[in-house]
């Protein structure tokens, strides 16, 4: 918000786009702080499915806030694809599905849905792992 903004009394509303961003160092910092590497490289996709297998039971971290951590969980595995592929986020704020709908195009062309990913990796266990999907992905 810039100076008018200020005097006038307009505040910006944040875009997917700028949760994204928010939501993917939220989550790596708390990934960190809690024992999991989480460096953005597409080895630290290992470290997201550890979390998932040691914090998706009763009293695990993924019982509070499951929504908003879910959601951080996604934007950090768009924002490995994106370090490690080249590559760029897809948003819709008009969408009322948005933050399940955001999508990262790879540079290859491929589109691949992190936010999704996350939650079927949440809700199927290892069979839906993230670290190989990221490694699929780049064999494409």
């Amino acid at each position: 918000m810039g100076l008018l903004g200020t005097l006038f009394g307009k505040k910006k509303t944040p875009t997917l786009l700028d949760d994204l961003t928010t939501a993917k160092d939220w989550i790596a910092n708390a990934l960190i702080s809690s024992g999991y590497q989480a460096d953005h490289t597409l080895e630290s996709l290992k470290e997201v499915d550890r979390f998932f297998d040691e914090q998706s039971g009763p009293g695990g971290l993924l019982s509070e806030q499951r929504g908003q951590r879910i959601f951080g969980l996604g934007a950090y595995i768009g924002d490995v694809l994106i370090r490690t592929y080249g590559g760029h986020w897809i948003t819709d704020d008009q969408d009322p599905q948005g933050e399940l709908n955001v999508a990262v195009r790879l540079d290859g062309g491929s589109m691949v849905w992190p936010v999704q990913r996350a939650i079927k990796r949440y809700q199927n266990g290892p069979e839906d792992g993230v670290y190989i999907y990221g490694v699929a992905i780049g064999s494409h």
